[in-house]
Parts: C-alpha cells; structure tokens; sequence
C-alpha cells in the first residue's frame, strides 16, 4: 500500500507556509482574508505537531539492539499481569482476509485524521475550548515523543512468538520492507494511537452537548483492538499512553490552578471556581 502520509521534514515545511501564511494574513486588506489567519495559525501548529510524530518514530538514543529484548520483557510482564494475550486477537481476524485488511487500514489512515476532525470541530464551534484540548494534544504527543526515544520492537516484529505482520502479509505497511529494520520501526512503546484515540473520545464527550456523542467510544475501542490484532503494538503500549494522557492533563489542571491564584493572589491551597479554571485556559 503507498501511503500518503508525509514525512517530517515535508510537515515541518508545510508548517512554516501555514504560520508564515497566517502571520502575512495580519496585514491583509479585507477582515474576511484576516479571519483566515486564526485558522491557518493553528493548521501550522497541527503540521508541525504531525511533523515531531513522524520525527519521533526515525530517532533512537541508544541504537536498536535493546528494542527486541524490551520487547520480550513486555510480553514476560503481560503474561505475569494476566493481560489478555495480542496472539488470541490477533487470531480473531486472521481467518478473515477482508477484515484483517480493514483493521490494516483503520491503522494506517484513522489516527491523525480523527485528530484533526476533532481539532476543526473544536475551533469552529467551541472556541473556548480549543486551546485546552491543542495543549493537551501538544502535551501527550511530547512526553510519548522522548519515551519512544528509547527503542521498542513491536509484536510483528516478532515472528518467533507467533506474531504475523498483517500488514506486510497484505501488501498494506506503511513501514520498510521486513528486513530492513531501523529506528522509524522501533517506536512502539507507548501507542500514540492509543492515545490520542482515547484524547478525541475524552474531549467529543466532555465538550459536545449531543446525546449521540458517546458513540464515539467506539474510535477508541477498535482503536486499541486494530493495535493489537495487526501486531503493531502490545497491550501495554495503549496502558502507557493512557496514563501519559492522564498525567498530561493532570499538569495542565494545575497550571490552570497556579494560573488564577497567581492573577487573584490567592494562596495555593485557596478553592478555585470552575469558571475560572476555564477562562485561565
């Protein structure tokens, strides 16, 4: 499968057109061109955020030769946890060409577009929100950006224990060719698909009025089974991702707290009220 995605450097560039765009906007003639400059601001912001995803996944601090035997170790400590095993659902879908190529897609394509989706949607109709939920997405990305400096191999890399690469078994990887392993293969730990998978759905439900919005549990539930069932990552790569989702927005939670005592000179133990936490956003 040929994939679209952009590399890091041509996402870093996109980004600067898009900020250089939006700040050469400010000097436009008419309001309706400078109400673009917002919008193209923070499509640079996504870009160049995209472009540190792609980066994350070609660098290494420590070479490659530890991303296998951390690999094994997280099978050993799945197995002494009682976590359900990735071979069992991976079997789920094996005898099932057609779905086998669905979830080899949902991989491949869901991750940053549901992003995204969720991003416009928060800009265009909940403004006051947008800039908690682009920092927490900032945040997360970060934090998993410097763990997955430190190699991870990823179950489909390990044929020995069972595991079938789907996606090189379908002609889908969006991944070098087996046999020619580096680093862009060795980020699985922590599943930043997981992760922000888990963000879009925490955001859409606490932020939408609809009642319809709790169907969107279902992006990060097949979401962590497509992980696994493709042997693109272990159980315990999503477990990762989503306690750094949760100390990321336990960080920007205090922030927030430091942010209106400090305006109110308040005490730090002092109570803070709900709407100022949201105005400190």
């Amino acid at each position: 499968m040929h994939t679209v995605a952009l590399s890091w450097r041509q996402a870093e560039t996109l980004a600067m057109v898009l900020l250089a765009s939006s700040v050469a906007l400010q000097f436009a003639n008419t309001a309706r061109l400078r109400v673009l400059g917002p919008f193209l601001r923070e499509s640079g912001l996504l870009a160049g955020l995209y472009g540190l995803w792609q980066l994350a996944g070609t660098l290494a601090v420590v070479g490659t030769e530890g991303a296998f035997a951390r690999a094994r170790w997280i099978l050993r400590t799945e197995r002494d946890w009682h976590l359900p095993s990735e071979l069992d659902v991976q079997h789920l879908i094996a005898p099932h060409p057609l779905l086998t190529q669905a979830c080899n897609l949902y991989y491949a394509t869901m991750h940053f577009p549901s992003l995204f989706a969720l991003l416009i949607w928060l800009f265009a109709r909940h403004r006051d929100r947008y800039g908690q939920v682009r920092t927490t997405v900032v945040g997360l990305t970060a934090a998993c950006f410097v763990i997955q400096l430190l190699p991870v191999a990823p179950p489909r890399l390990l044929p020995a224990f069972g595991f079938v690469d789907t996606a090189e078994q379908y002609g889908q990887s969006v991944y070098a060719a087996f046999g020619a392993i580096g680093a862009d293969q060795l980020s699985a730990m922590p599943s930043v698909h997981v992760g922000w998978a888990v963000l879009v759905a925490l955001a859409a439900i606490t932020i939408s009025p609809s009642r319809w919005r709790w169907l969107v549990l279902a992006h990060p539930i097949f979401t962590a089974f497509v992980v696994s069932a493709t042997a693109n990552h272990f159980w315990l790569d999503g477990l990762v991702a989503v306690a750094v989702l949760l100390a990321a927005l336990s960080a920007q939670a205090g922030g927030r707290r430091v942010v209106v005592q400090m305006r109110t000179g308040r005490s730090a133990g002092a109570p803070v009220r709900e709407d100022e936490l949201v105005a400190a956003m």
